[in-house]
């Protein structure tokens, strides 16, 4: 081997290393799609992929020769790697042992990761003095780890998606594959230049296949998880949306989770509004013109808030902009919403919640609605936080109000129950509620104040078009039994994220 190869050897570990982050990455976000409870998923994935390259590295040493090896290995990472994202989206709803399956994935894509770095720098061992083989692989190793964390959520995700990100990074293992057949060419004997050519064309030609067929396997295993037929896919920069459609209706799924089901959302829906206008007539002797609504890019809760006349003005922040274009262009749910987002009324923010509440100062919102999904990572955990929660305070006028989701009281009640104190502790007086929603089970929500109020007992009359809420029904939502009722818990702030952790605790009992 000559000593110009040497640095497209470099080039090599800067390839291997990306891929080796990325294969990883995937794993823990089909994990946390498929399995939820994605900060457990990624914490496991991560220590097993790392303890897993331990395990490749000390294995390296029973390696003698260590050029046609490492074609090998790379050939392997290629095909295991590659594969895995679209067989284990197809797997789950199909394997028993799914788990068993996920983990034995990864630790196969570390352990052959492992195996690869020792096998190169034993290769170049004698291009170069010992510290600067170690000092020049291991930086282009964790380049390669820089690279793929950045690829990956930026660019590899949103445009790409997961099946054929997985699919074309193992063609880039392939490649490294084949190349190094050339590169390692003086190392190897001539019979196996060929094999290993042969294996390589093997491989490409079985993960060019799947990347042709991409759309088809991310089909297949859709089509598995969920009940009803798809009739809506997209990934983006932040999240999988997945609508189906089936007899009785059409629903919707982010990353996998039941947002609404067309057939019952107006129980929720309306719970989740109504209260909030009548706290707030009641608070300010008059009919709400402003309104706040963070997250409930669906435009169903907008949809209740047109409802009434008096509104000027609906600011409706979301982070997705793929999910609010939906909103407005998707047929089934266009008219699900009655085109509200279309409304002229209707103002469209897509920014992170708690950036924007934090920088923007209003004059003051008489209802602020917040749908947020559940806090089932850190990331949605910030905006159930105390620190939130006083932001939300802040841009309220007086005698405002505004209503929370907040997960189901009967499931997860220590969770429904550290948001209600978690909103206490920003200062504002609070009222839990909740009702039966079929989809969901019990549903539980927090209707909230600056200064001390009484839950409403009567729904607006100038609302006539109510499918669920009246008199009655309003005033029953404040009633809790005692297996909903309270329990001592922890305020939910940013440094400690401890509603994040009740959770997952609470819902895992569930989901296994």
């Amino acid at each position: 081997m000559a000593d110009r190869r040497t640095p497209l050897l470099y080039l090599n570990v800067l390839v291997i290393a990306t891929c080796g982050l990325v294969y990883e990455l995937l794993a823990g976000t089909v994990a946390s799609y498929v399995l939820g409870d994605s900060v457990r998923q990624f914490s496991l994935i991560i220590g097993l992929y790392l303890s897993a390259m331990g395990v490749g590295a000390w294995l390296s040493r029973h390696v003698d020769d260590a050029a046609r090896t490492f074609v090998d290995v790379e050939l392997g990472v290629a095909l295991v790697g590659g594969l895995s994202a679209p067989a284990l989206f197809i797997a789950f709803s199909r394997v028993q042992f799914f788990p068993l399956m996920l983990y034995g994935t990864v630790a196969a894509v570390g352990t052959l990761v492992g195996l690869e770095l020792p096998l190169l720098m034993r290769i170049l061992k004698d291009k170069l003095d010992f510290r600067d083989l170690v000092a020049r692989v291991l930086t282009f190793d964790y380049l390669g780890a820089l690279v793929a964390s950045l690829l990956f959520p930026i660019v590899l995700v949103p445009h790409l998606g997961l099946v054929r990100t997985s699919l074309v990074f193992g063609l880039c293992n392939a490649g490294v594959g084949v190349w190094g057949t050339w590169l390692l060419g003086s190392l190897l004997r001539p019979g196996q230049i060929a094999a290993l050519r042969v294996r390589a064309v093997v491989v490409v030609l079985v993960l060019g296949a799947a990347l042709v067929q991409a759309d088809r396997l991310t089909a297949l295993a859709e089509d598995a998880q969920y009940a009803d037929a798809i009739v809506h896919a997209e990934t983006t920069p932040y999240q999988r949306i997945v609508v189906t459609r089936g007899p009785a209706g059409f629903q919707l799924f982010l990353n996998g989770n039941l947002q609404f089901s067309s057939v019952d959302e107006y129980r929720y829906h309306e719970a989740l509004v109504h209260p909030a206008f009548a706290a707030a007539r009641a608070g300010q002797g008059r009919p709400a013109r402003r309104v706040l609504v963070l997250g409930g890019g669906d435009g169903l809760a907008v949809r209740e808030i047109l409802k009434y006349a008096s509104v000027e003005s609906v600011t409706l922040v979301d982070l997705d902009p793929a999910m609010t274009r939906l909103a407005r262009t998707l047929p089934p749910l266009r008219k699900l919403n009655g085109d509200s987002l279309g409304d002229a009324r209707v103002k469209i923010i897509n920014e992170d919640a708690f950036v924007w509440i934090a920088e923007n100062a209003h004059d003051g919102y008489d209802v602020a609605i917040v749908d947020f999904p559940d806090p089932n990572s850190f990331s949605l955990g910030k905006l159930y936080t105390r620190r939130f929660y006083q932001l939300l305070r802040g841009r309220l006028a007086p005698g405002g109000a505004a209503a929370v989701q907040a997960t189901s009281p009967m499931f997860a009640r220590k969770s429904f129950w550290c948001i209600v104190r978690t909103i206490e502790a920003a200062g504002l007086a609070a009222h839990p509620y909740q009702l039966a929603v079929p989809a969901f089970g019990v549903w539980g929500f927090v209707l909230a104040r600056a200064q001390p109020f009484a839950p409403p007992a009567h729904a607006l009359a100038e609302v006539v078009s109510l499918r669920y809420l009246n008199d009655e029904a309003m005033a029953a939502m404040f009633l809790f039994s005692r297996d909903l009722g309270p329990l001592p818990v922890e305020v939910n702030r940013l440094d400690n994220q401890a509603l994040v952790r009740l959770y997952e605790q609470e819902w895992r009992k569930f989901e296994e």
